[in-house]
């Protein structure tokens, strides 16, 4: 262990330890509370510091930025509201399990309690969404707080954590001795069990049920109609290449989640594609034919299962999954094995030592494989498959693509095809619209060397736009797409299928001019209402990445164009199919 041991300020022992934590870059916004920690912040160059619009748009920077590059995200933000705002990324983070260091900073110890200036309880306001969150009152509890807090946020299920700092601790001084990660765990026995019992089920790796596996693979060879799940667990865990390895080994079709995007490639000839309520025929109908159904980091949540009672009701189904809790949780299981994904897929695949072939299930499953049918767009508008065929065909392969939240967004993933975890970062569990712009101004800070291209829809895009003020400060040459129907589509669409299209309150029919708002900002702008137009302009953005310079272009679309197919069946959404 380093003895290099100093007197330091609270402040400077946070930066130190964000330091520890290999930390070059944090997304925030300064306030009273939190003016020590940017006063030393202002002395140590090595970190990068992205000055967001809005604490919202910072808390989903840092997101998009940890799924991109599988590091940690840190996001700063002051006491009252300043951390307030910060919630609704806490939650996004929360449901979609990606880790994420929240640290804020509230009043004084002494004025606890009094309803003093921008005071709020904020560790209680974000219990229920963070894997635990801290409460700093005394400078000597710091330096392991932060330690701590990093190792719970990348451990087991990750997930965001969240630490207040209460303002006397940034200021007070303490001894600070440098620690690594490894260091910290030296006894890391006896620290995961107390975290265990203290904050959540899923710190760490629990010893995985070697027997369990053993039955699994008897269970495969016995399978005449395997169908696997990937879900996000599987991005999590980096088990992507052995998922693949297992579905060729046993040649199974393979569903996928929103959050399981990039794990299996789209193209791949064992894809079936998305699977639920947006998902395609082929999923569907191989969830409801199959007779073992595999599903590794998959929560089984309400827009996957529809209709539990339902559920792959001809199938013996196993769930592999690291969070206990998950566990006959949404589903019932006949098999169920804990533990982090890659290690049990690699336990696994050491047992299935002999190939399967399953043409006949095969050829059955993919009968399915059908393109999406759009109406011929009217004049002056375009199809959401002419767009994102357009954007597939000129921007990069390896182009990160970040979705708000709604029509959009199921069109993204049904017309892209994604190559490797964390080219798709979208909000999945927590829906949350506006997450897209700060998504990708994390995922391009993380990955300048990569094409960025945000997905949106004018519903969604209206919510944290003032974040182009990020994109063009930073020379981020961010692509925005937005789809611009007038309205916030998904919920018109349903107000079409089941509310007998009584439109409440969700027609757009307002401002902005969203090329001339971009122009504003200081951003490229284009309005384009054909398809010749659009290739046009997407070369162009592509083209003048190396001025820095983010565009973006304005896709008018027709009010009624749906998401297709849409399978009804849970409590949300009555019983039909629209393909």
């Amino acid at each position: 262990m380093n003895t290099d041991t100093r007197k330091l300020n609270g402040s400077e022992i946070l930066i130190q330890c964000l330091i520890e934590q290999g930390v070059d870059t944090i997304f925030g916004y300064p306030g009273g509370a939190i003016l020590n920690v940017y006063d030393k912040l202002y002395d140590h160059k090595e970190i990068t510091h992205i000055l967001t619009a809005h604490e919202q748009g910072a808390s989903h920077a840092a997101d998009g930025y940890a799924r991109s590059t599988g590091k940690v995200g840190v996001c700063f933000a002051t006491s009252g509201p300043g951390s307030t705002n910060l919630a609704t990324g806490v939650a996004t983070a929360y449901m979609d399990s990606s880790p994420v260091v929240f640290i804020t900073c509230n009043v004084n110890s002494d004025l606890i309690g009094r309803d003093s200036f921008q005071e709020v309880d904020i560790t209680g306001v974000t219990l229920p969404i963070t894997k635990c969150s801290y409460i700093v009152s005394d400078v000597h509890n710091l330096a392991d707080t932060v330690r701590e807090a990093f190792t719970v946020a990348r451990s087991g299920r990750p997930g965001p954590v969240l630490i207040d700092i209460q303002k006397n601790a940034t200021a007070d001084e303490c001894e600070y001795s440098p620690m690594t990660p490894e260091e910290f765990f030296a006894d890391g026995s006896a620290r995961i069990s107390r975290l265990k019992r203290t904050h959540h089920p899923s710190i760490g790796y629990p010893e995985i049920d070697t027997a369990a596996i053993d039955e699994l693979a008897e269970m495969i060879y016995a399978s005449e109609k395997p169908l696997l799940i990937c879900g996000g667990g599987v991005v999590r865990s980096g088990a992507s290449e052995e998922f693949r390895t297992l579905a060729r080994r046993i040649d199974s079709p393979v569903a996928i989640t929103v959050m399981g995007g990039g794990a299996v490639k789209g193209r791949d000839p064992l894809a079936t594609g998305m699977i639920g309520m947006h998902g395609s025929q082929a999923s569907n109908m191989a969830c409801d034919s199959c007779d073992l159904l595999v599903a590794v980091g998959c929560r089984f949540s309400d827009r996957v299962t529809l209709n539990p009672a339902g559920f792959a009701k001809n199938a013996k189904i196993v769930h592999i999954d690291i969070d206990p809790s998950e566990i006959d949780k949404n589903i019932k299981t006949d098999l169920h094995i804990i533990g982090d994904a890659k290690k049990i897929l690699t336990l696994l695949l050491e047992r299935l030592t002999r190939e399967k072939k399953n043409d006949e299930w095969k050829k059955y499953v993919f009968s399915f494989n059908r393109e999406t049918k759009y109406d011929d767009p009217e004049n002056g508008t375009l199809t959401p498959k002419e767009v994102l065929s357009a954007a597939a065909e000129i921007l990069p392969q390896d182009t990160i693509v970040t979705t708000d939240v709604g029509q959009h967004q199921m069109w993204a993933i049904q017309h892209f095809k994604f190559d490797y975890p964390g080219q798709l970062i979208t909000s999945g569990g927590f829906g949350t619209m506006g997450f897209g712009l700060g998504a990708a101004i994390g995922a391009q800070v993380g990955n300048p060397e990569k094409t960025v291209l945000h997905v949106t829809g004018d519903g969604s895009f209206r919510m944290n736009c003032n974040e182009l003020a990020t994109e063009q400060y930073y020379k981020l040459p961010i692509i925005t797409l937005l789809f611009n129907n007038s309205t916030l589509g998904m919920v018109r669409q349903w107000q079409h299928l089941i509310y007998k299209e009584r439109y409440s309150q969700t027609t757009l029919d307002r401002g902005p001019d969203f090329s001339k708002l971009a122009e504003a900002y200081g951003v490229n702008g284009r309005r384009v209402t054909d398809e010749a137009s659009l290739r046009k302009v997407l070369t162009e953005a592509v083209n003048s990445r190396p001025d820095g310079k983010g565009w973006v272009i304005d896709c008018r679309i027709d009010i009624d164009e749906m998401v297709r197919p849409m399978v009804g069946g849970n409590s949300f959404i009555t019983n039909f199919m629209l393909y």
